[in-house]
């Protein structure tokens, strides 16, 4: 069985807002929180592979690198990139686009922020990621580190959910969440874990 912890970065400087690939720091916080989910499952990880952006490959490097254990980054796990979104609050995206982010967050398929990538590209690069993991890393225990775009569409793809049930998962800042995957089926184990 493979067994894959799923961690999305904490809190960032600068308050929310669309970052995607911009690559603002963790708050204080944020990283106390991505470390309590760390400590609670350190001894059981043998891989961690992260986003390349820094609010994740940050705190997964220092983790892999205490524990002597393999880190890979994962381009194919970075977040959607927002394009004109990128670094815009929802204010400021409902004054320059009225009604497109609501749209988007009912249903993205079909839609794309402008200048920025697919819900389809995301959704194919991702379950391109789970594939290649399935295949390669059979008995080994991972932990995933990225973000909230990256990893509702990798819960989706394992329920086997429409593309529009992304977008009604709840997933904070330090959320962890658990997937498996065995004999051919891969499974949502728990979501949004508290430590």
């Amino acid at each position: 069985m493979l067994t894959a912890d799923l961690l999305r970065h904490g809190e960032l400087e600068g308050g929310i807002k669309y970052r995607g690939q911009t690559d603002d720091p963790l708050t204080a916080a944020g990283r106390k929180a991505m470390d309590r989910v760390w400590t609670a499952i350190r001894d059981e990880v043998d891989l961690v592979v992260s986003s390349p952006l820094l609010r994740c490959a940050g705190p997964a490097r220092d983790w892999a690198k205490a524990a002597g254990i393999p880190f890979e980054t994962e381009m194919r796990m970075a977040e959607l990139h927002y394009g004109e979104w990128e670094g815009m609050t929802k204010e400021d995206i409902e004054a320059k686009y009225p009604g497109m982010l609501a749209r988007w967050r009912s249903n993205p398929a079909g839609m794309q922020p402008p200048g920025g990538e697919s819900m389809a590209a995301l959704q194919k690069r991702v379950a391109g990621f789970w594939e290649d993991v399935t295949a390669h890393h059979d008995g080994k225990h991972l932990l995933i580190v990225a973000h909230s775009g990256s990893l509702r569409m990798l819960i989706a793809h394992v329920l086997g959910a429409p593309l529009a049930s992304t977008r009604r998962v709840q997933m904070p800042y330090g959320c962890w969440s658990r997937i498996s995957h065995r004999d051919g089926v891969s499974r949502l184990e728990f979501h949004n874990c508290q430590v």
